[in-house]
């Protein structure tokens, strides 16, 4: 009996320790199984969460109500979130290129006041990153389900400059170079 409650309490703890997220709901799909006596109706659930600091994650849910699949949904979002590096916590360090199946997007940094500009799903994993200033172009698939794939395909490509420093063994002013030195190193 003990060992229950035990259980129970650490997964109340887990709960309560977890930061507050967000959650956009993209997309919502009846489907319908024909049966006998008529047809059956579910519900097909597809959910971005994020915690608009740089950790983003999608996940979907089927049930025979809206609301129990949109719950399904967040909760595997949650539980497979990635985080992404964001420049000046506003926008992505470099362009990138983001494929699945026969999605393909195009995400590009852009200066500070340019907003989010993007379709549809892309904007909802944007806006739950916490994304403020990116310019987009979903190529190919309009899937929700692909764009969203192909959107995180290519969020996990992106490497911060700490990152590539880390990875060289060098020092992050290395990487990026003293821009007011290469001037007086050229007169030399």
């Amino acid at each position: 009996m003990a060992e229950r409650e035990n259980r129970r309490g650490r997964g109340r703890n887990r709960e309560e320790e977890t930061p507050e997220f967000a959650d956009r709901l993209v997309a919502i799909n009846r489907v319908s199984k024909t049966v006998k006596g008529g047809k059956r109706f579910g519900f097909a659930a597809l959910v971005v969460v994020g915690d608009q600091k740089g950790r983003v994650g999608f996940g979907k849910g089927k049930a025979k109500e809206v609301p129990e699949a949109i719950r399904k949904a967040t909760e595997q979002a949650k539980r497979q979130m990635i985080r992404v590096p964001l420049r000046e916590g506003r926008t992505l360090h470099h362009d990138i290129e983001g494929r699945h199946g026969a999605g393909k997007v195009i995400m590009r940094t852009a200066p500070e006041g340019t907003g989010i500009i993007a379709g549809g799903p892309m904007r909802a994993v944007f806006e739950m990153l916490g994304v403020k200033d990116v310019v987009s172009k979903s190529i190919g698939s309009q899937n929700p389900y692909n764009m969203i794939r192909a959107t995180l395909n290519g969020l996990t490509k992106e490497s911060s400059p700490r990152m590539v420093a880390q990875r060289r063994g060098k020092k992050v002013a290395d990487i990026l170079g003293n821009k007011s030195e290469a001037p007086a190193s050229e007169d030399a």
